[in-house]
């Protein structure tokens, strides 16, 4: 994969997600399935999704910090 696409950007979704929902199931004391819930309920994942946000770019603390931010 040379670019990133919006028809390619869900291969490097899961694990962005993955890293968020520990950091979230850590501090908040919730659930794999809530933290996961939470982040695909959120604007923080809806402009993840986006290609054309480039919010792929950033690593996962800074998206985490975003959607603690944005809560």
């Amino acid at each position: 994969m040379t670019e990133i696409t919006q028809q390619n950007l869900y291969l490097i979704l899961p694990s962005k997600v993955s890293w968020m929902a520990d950091m979230l199931c850590e501090d908040k004391h919730i659930s794999v399935v809530e933290a996961i819930r939470q982040i695909y309920t959120s604007d923080t994942y809806k402009q993840l999704e986006q290609e054309n946000t480039k919010r792929w770019h950033e690593g996962p603390v800074s998206l985490y910090q975003n959607l603690c931010n944005a809560q």
